[in-house]
């Protein structure tokens, strides 16, 4: 697949009711309709398993086909609404540069323009623990919240979103901080303490000193904490020692479809003065 396909510019726009968004993961890509007024999907999401291989091919013609089973529901978008998308991989203006939990042929392609292209009407592709900050931020437990709000998602990693004064901070990669020698999601991610065998106790252990050191680095306002452990959160977080309040995510599995359409609405925004 050609690395540097030529993107759609998107013309100005006015901000739509709804938008599609695509939520792209290791075993399932789901899309929804999402009213944008109150950041909730309309209807049911729609899932499809990710295909083997998950070549950048492959996993277009699946986001193809949801898209066209959203946009033929009679609350779909127009074609001429932009489709928000996330990918598990750092984004950087719509390119991969990594490839978590997908086929090593996305690294340095250009998932924008292939989704564009592929689609024939415009797309915006954004990391996925990124997409569900944004939503947080808007929408859910963070909403209001001024200055730095982390948004850390506990899975097979460890996914983070900077959000600052309600902007975000693209690709902060806070999983892959160093502590004690070790990236931090290989001792404190979800997947971890099922694979150490650990307890509720100790795991909160592993998670103070990563939270400790996190909250050391940027003084933020807020954490919210996400992924499936935190319909756990009772758990852990109240055995946690921080300054920082720290709190769980509220749109749980939405968080992604959510952001993911809110970062296509975003880019219709008008400017401010």
């Amino acid at each position: 697949m050609p690395k540097d396909i030529e993107k759609k510019k998107p013309g100005k726009k006015t901000m739509p009711a709804t938008v599609i968004g695509v939520d792209i993961g290791g075993t399932g890509i789901k899309g929804g309709i999402v009213n944008l007024e109150k950041g909730v999907i309309v209807g049911d999401r729609y899932r499809v398993p990710t295909p083997k291989p998950s070549t950048p091919e492959a996993v277009a013609a699946v986001v193809a086909d949801i898209v066209a089973e959203l946009s033929s529901r009679p609350e779909g978008p127009s074609e001429d609404v932009p489709v928000g998308v996330t990918f598990p991989a750092i984004i950087q203006h719509g390119v991969a540069r990594s490839a978590a939990n997908v086929d090593k042929s996305w690294v340095d392609t250009d998932v924008d323009a292939l989704f564009t292209k592929v689609l024939g009407r415009d797309v915006r592709v954004i990391n996925d623990a990124d997409a569900a900050g944004l939503a947080e931020v808007r929408y859910g437990a963070g909403k209001g919240e001024l200055g730095t709000v982390l948004v850390i998602t506990l899975g097979t990693g460890i996914g983070s979103a900077f959000i600052f004064d309600g902007r975000l901070v693209p690709n902060v990669e806070l999983g892959h901080l160093e502590i004690d020698g070790h990236d931090a999601e290989t001792k404190a991610s979800a997947v971890a303490r099922e694979r150490d065998g650990i307890g509720w106790n100790e795991y909160t252990v592993r998670l103070q000193r990563y939270f400790s050191h996190v909250e050391f680095l940027f003084s933020p306002e807020l954490i919210i904490v996400g992924g499936g452990i935190s319909k756990r959160s009772g758990d852990y977080l109240p055995g946690l020692k921080l300054r920082t309040p720290i709190i769980p995510a509220q749109l749980k599995n939405q968080a992604g479809i959510v952001g993911g359409a809110l970062q296509a609405a975003i880019l219709l925004e008008p400017k401010k003065a």
